[in-house]
Parts: structure tokens; sequence; C-alpha cells
């Protein structure tokens, strides 16, 4: 390893902590870099609670392997004591100190350094001890902090006058401008003071915040930005440094942008769910759904296949492995619906009907057992083929789905409490499967932290009437590093409207990157619209996903799922419509237009859509991107380009996948309206207008209507909007 050199100073990288580790996990150059960089910045920048140094990593990419290896360096360049707040379970606490355990078990070997859960810190450590290095796990909790601070002033105060690194993981849960509940503020509020107070005990301390959900954190209003009338306050950090990931690692650019290219074996990752099936699984009623009929009811279908395909998908990859005379692997699914424990408690029960009927089946119905696996089969190879990879006979795998089912291969697991979770851990911190396929119900409890291998399956329907960005990407416990032919047999069950909320989420989280990645920060901002029809800053800890639009270079926004009134009910305001749009282009489809004629055909559009039939659309939000947009040009402000096409008659249900059509526009072509788009769209924003006949035979409702499409312009720089839906 090379000394590596910025700002004309230098750490050293070539002693004992760090070069073992590096040896041991051996470190990519971006890692590497990564981590030494870290250090440097740890050294020479000043941090603390409000100018945090940041390590900002994805969900389960890899952030704790790399903030050890600060550590280990932070520990040749002169620190002494690295302190590890952890999330406030014992689970995440214990999986912590198993993993650091792990990875410095030659320095305590040879007593180069010590290792403790501060609960379980002697009383009598001898002064040979307290010489060696020292690491604290502790948990952000109220008795863990009293005793970490009994630690420093009481027992032995030498530790104040050593060197630490106090290493905040988990940062935006119980920490600084993060709240989650009106319950929790105070004792957040409380371990938050307990922090700052800890920082400030110590003489000589760095404060490093690693996260994969920065936006309680990193966005803090802080100073001004006045930007064509607008004002907008971001925050830097004292210094921010992206964890990276290696190439298998599957996070949302998988889940929610390859899984629309149907050459990819993302395009049938995600299976949507109903809604009323979500309300089924909240509690027992037998005047919707009978428990008896869990195998054959259509109230409970998307469960029942996502249980099918999960053991016929790990029983196909087992099956490969077998072939290949490799080690076969064991396989988990997740069921994540509700936090109610009486939720969880009747969702095992309908799991566990399903295992029971279908393990009946296979004695009793044969020829119904075997068309259901060769349905979930025939489901599977669609990406299978496309992976190209062997995929075993479809009687091999209707032998091994009865044998697995009839020798109990199934194991359903309901983990709603810290309680179960501590039982069902591995050596590792990790949760153990212990047969070949393991289901797991639970709710909140399963995720942050909370590591689940071999993932082929995830049921998720957390739908509250308001998404949290931080919130929601925690609860993705899909992503992570996965081998291919894993990909290809994993399924996603949520609902369109879950999805698509997801969607934005990847979208912002993108962006956050790019900007960081880019050393331009202030280009990501959060904006909010208020009542006054006006964009102000908004905390990013009230911002409401939902409500929530993310805006970058000749992005589409569109509405998706929706569905119109019926043709005696629109038909004037169709008319209307129509003569307002005429009447601008003027024979020409490509026009600039005024920024209130646009708006006030977006309104009129709206209006033909009926949010009871159909998704609803957030029409505030996009006329709002499209104002902001539109008053930010450099020219030509309060501009709109209007591109129109008619005599259009597209499916609002595709045949090929039965999703919500959400490609209207045509990309190729002469005539595309949105290559057109996009080269107008350069410095103010286009909107493309789509007249579709509305066919009943299309799923619609024999009216015709207006498709709107707003593309951005190629100069618009990542900016989120959120309109103003927050409780006050």
């Amino acid at each position: 390893m090379s000394i590596l050199i910025t700002n004309e100073e230098k750490i050293k990288t070539n002693e004992l902590f760090y070069s073992l580790l590096h040896d041991k996990n051996d470190y990519d150059m971006a890692t590497q870099k990564c981590i030494e960089d870290t250090v440097i910045d740890l050294i020479h920048k000043k941090t603390n609670n409000n100018h945090p140094g940041m390590l900002l990593g994805k969900i389960q990419s890899g952030k704790t392997r790399t903030f050890i290896g600060v550590t280990g360096l932070a520990f040749d360049n002169n620190y002494d004591v690295a302190i590890v707040l952890t999330k406030g379970t014992k689970a995440l606490a214990y999986q912590t100190y198993e993993r650091l355990k792990d990875e410095f078990n030659v320095f305590v070997e040879d007593d180069y350094l010590q290792i403790f859960d501060i609960m379980n810190l002697p009383d009598n450590l001898a002064q040979y001890e307290l010489d060696q290095k020292l690491i604290f796990i502790v948990k952000k909790e109220t008795n863990n902090l009293k005793r970490l601070d009994k630690a420093l002033n009481q027992t032995y105060p030498e530790l104040k006058n050593k060197r630490t690194l106090i290493i905040d993981d988990e940062a935006d849960y119980a920490s600084i401008g993060f709240k989650k509940t009106d319950r929790e503020i105070y004792e957040i509020n409380r371990i938050a003071g307990q922090i700052d107070l800890l920082r400030q005990t110590i003489k000589d301390s760095s404060f490093l915040q690693v996260t994969a959900t920065p936006y309680s954190l990193y966005l803090q209003p802080d100073s001004n930005i006045e930007l064509s009338g607008y004002t907008f306050k971001p925050i830097k950090p004292a210094f921010t440094h992206l964890v990276p990931h290696g190439s298998n690692y599957v996070g949302g650019e998988y889940y929610f942008q390859e899984s629309q290219d149907d050459s990819s074996i993302a395009f049938h990752l995600h299976n949507p769910i109903d809604d009323d099936e979500l309300q089924i699984l909240k509690k027992s009623d037998r005047r919707r759904f009978k428990i008896e009929e869990a195998l054959k009811s259509n109230r409970v279908k998307s469960l029942r296949d996502a249980v099918v395909n999960f053991l016929v998908g790990g029983i196909i990859r087992r099956k490969q492995d077998e072939n290949r005379r490799l080690r076969k692997s064991k396989y988990s699914f997740i069921i994540h619906t509700e936090q109610r424990q009486a939720s969880h408690q009747w969702q095992e029960v309908i799991v566990t009907a399903i295992i029971d009927q279908l393990t009946l089946a296979s004695e009793e119905n044969p020829l119904y057992f075997q068309r259901l696996v060769k349905d979930a089969y025939d489901r599977l190879s669609l990406s299978l083929n496309i992976l190209g990879v062997n995929v075993p006979f479809i009687d091999d795998i209707q032998y091994l789905a009865r044998e697995s089912l009839q020798r109990g291969h199934v194991m359903i697991t309901k983990v709603n409490s810290e309680k179960d979770v501590n039982e069902l851990l591995d050596d590792t911190g990790q949760l153990k499967l212990r047969v070949p396929f393991n289901i797991f119900i639970g709710g909140q409890i399963l995720d942050r932290g909370i590591t689940i291998s071999n993932l082929i399956g995830f049921y998720y329907g957390r739908n509250p009437l308001q998404y949290q960005q931080d919130t929601v990407l925690q609860h993705s416990r899909m992503f992570g590093y996965r081998p291919k032919e894993d990909l290809a047999v994993t399924r996603f069950y949520t609902t369109s409207n879950l999805y698509q909320v997801m969607g934005k989420i990847n979208d912002f989280d993108t962006a956050l990157r790019n900007a960081i990645t880019n050393q331009n920060n202030n280009s990501v901002v959060f904006i909010q619209r208020d009542n006054k029809n006006n964009i102000v800053p908004c905390n990013p800890n009230k911002i409401i996903l939902s409500k929530l639009t993310s805006l970058k270079a000749h992005k589409r926004l569109l509405p998706v799922g929706m569905q119109t009134y019926s043709k005696t009910k629109i038909r004037q305001l169709v008319n209307e419509i129509d003569d307002k749009v005429d009447y601008l282009i003027r024979d020409n489809m490509e026009k600039l237009i005024d920024l209130e004629d646009a708006s006030n055909i977006i309104s009129m559009i709206n209006d033909t859509f009926d949010s009871e039939k159909g998704e609803e659309w957030d029409v505030k939000s996009f006329i709002s991107s499209l104002e902001y947009l539109s008053k930010n040009a450099t020219e030509d402000q309060n501009k709109v380009w209007l591109v129109v096409r008619k005599n259009r008659n597209i499916n609002r249900i595709r045949k090929s996948s039965g999703r919500y059509e959400d490609a209207p526009d045509t990309p190729k072509g002469e005539n595309s309206e949105l290559r057109m788009a996009k080269e107008l769209a350069q410095d103010i924003p286009a909107l493309i207008l789509l007249r579709e006949e509305g066919d009943e035979e299309k799923g619609w409702r024999g009216s015709p209507f207006w498709w709107p499409v707003l593309v951005t312009p190629a100069s618009t720089q990542p900016v989120v909007f959120a309109r103003e839906t927050i409780d006050k």
C-alpha cells in the first residue's frame, strides 16, 4: 500500500491494524480510498454533532466493513479508543459486537486490543488492559449511555484524555435532528443530548456518522441559497465519503430501473398485490376469507403464489447447486405488512394453512398440487431463461416439492419482539436459517441492521397514510449482495402504489448520491410547496414521500394507473380541452406556450380522472414541478414547450406483464414525441399531451381523454419537491 497524500498531509497506511485488515478483507481500490480519505478528514477537519463526518452507504452494502477499516487505520494514526454507537436493540448491538470480535480477533488474542459491550465492561480493568487500544459497543439508549458516562467520569477517568473516534452507526436513528413519533421525541432528544455530552467529555474526539438514509441529517437547514426568487437551505457535513459497493450489489437500480427492461431478469421481479388482500391479512374475518380455503381462495392469491414461488424457487436453486456439486443453500422469505403483533399471528395462521393444505394436496390431490408447482415453475422460468442458466426438469421439481413439504423442510417463524430476534440469531448476529425454506413474518423488528441471508422473496405491504423515505428504505431487506442465479428466482410482492413510492425513493436517493459524487451538494435541495403557492425550504425529517417528486435532467413525469370518468360525464370537459389545445397549437404540433395555459390544461385533465376507479394522480406535485422548472429557466421564464399528438389508443394495462402502462409516449421514430420533447427541453420544460381514444376493450371507460407527460429540461439539477401535507 502506498502512503496517501491529501492536502499535503500524510497518514500511516502500512502499520499493524490497517495492514492486517486490508489483507484479511482484500479491500479494492475504491474501498481503500474511501477508508483512507475518511481518516485523513477525521484527523484534519474538526467534526462535532452539528458538523459530523459522514460515511454514506447503501442498504446492506458494506458500511460496517468500511467503518471497521476506518477504525483500524485510525488506531494506526494515534487514536486510542473507538466508541461504536448502535441502534438501541440487543440484536444489532450483538451483531456489531460479534462482527468486531471476528474482524479484530488477531489483535485481541495478541493483547493489542480489548473489545467490550459497555454493559459488560468490568470495573477492575488493569493498567495493562487500559494501555491497549479499546473499542466500546454502546446501544443508543439511556442506560448504555449512562454506563459509558460512568466509565469515563468515575471508573476510568484517564479514558477522557485518550484520542477517541466516536462512530454513530445507523446515525439517523435516535440521533441529532431525527424524530420518529411524538411518544419518542423526549427520549430521542435525551439520547442526542447524552451523545453530545459524551463528545464534550472527551478532550480529543472525532465524530463519524454512518448511514444509508441521511435525509434527517445531511440536509438539515443551515445557510440560505437564493435562486430565481426562491430560498433553499441545504447543509454540508464536515465531509462526506460514499461507501463503494461491489458489482454484485443489488439495490434500487435493479428493483426500479432494470425492472422496466423486458430483456432483464429484473423485468419479472415485481408481482403486484391488491389492497384488498392486505386488508384480509390484518385480522380474521370469515365474512371475507375462510381459512380452510387458503389454498384456493382468490382473496389471498398473491400470498399463496408468493409462498409457492418461494418454495419452487428455492428448490430450483438447491437442485442447481446439487447438479454442480456445490453445497446447497438455505433460503429465506419475508412477510412484512403490519406492525401489530395480532396481525403477525393471523398471518402466521394463514401461511401455516397454505403450507399444510399444500402438503395435504401433494398426497390427496396430486393433479392440483402439480398444477400449482408447474405454474410457479413457469413463472420463474421466464427470468431463468433470460439469465441463460440450466433449469432443472419440472418432474424433478415436482418430486422435490412434495418431498420438502412432507419432510418438514419449510419453517414459519413469527418475529415481532426483540426477545424473538435474539433467540433466532446465529453466531454472526444474523437471523439463523434452520431449514431449507424459512418464512419470517414480522414488522419493524425486521428492518434496519438485521441481516437475513439468501432472501429470494419479499412480501411487503406497509401502507401508511404518509410515507417517510428513510423508514421505507430501511424496510428494504431485499437489498444487498445477491448472486445472479438467486436473483432469477427472486420475487418482490407489493401494491402498485407502494412500488411507485419506492421508485420515487430510489430516484431521490440516486440524485443525492450523484450530487455528492459530483462534489456539488448544493444541487440537491428539499423544497416544499406551501398553501400560499410558493416554494420554500422544508425540514427533511418531515418530508412525506407520497407527496414527494424528484427531478433530474430529461426525467419524465406522468400519471400512471389512472382511470377516466364515464363518457357522458366528461364529454363536455374533453371537448373544452380539445378546443383549448387546438387554439394554442394552431396546426403547429410543437409550440412555446405560457405556463399559465399549461397549468390550466393540466388541472382540466385531472378533472377527467376518477380516483375511485383508478390510481390517484398527484396533480399538485405535477403542476409544482412544471412551475418550478419554468420559473427557473435562464431565458423565456414562465414558458413551456407544448408537444401534441392525437389519435392514440393504447392499452391501460400491458398484456405482457399485467402492469399499468407507463410509456404512452413513443420514444423512437421520425415523429416521436418523446424525442422531439427532449430536443426542445434544453432549458425550458416540455409538456407532451397525447389524445387517447380510451376504448373499453383497451381497459378504459369508452371516452377520449388527454394523457400528459412532463419532460424536464436537460439543464435540470437534481432537486426534490414536497408540497405541504405535514401536520402542524
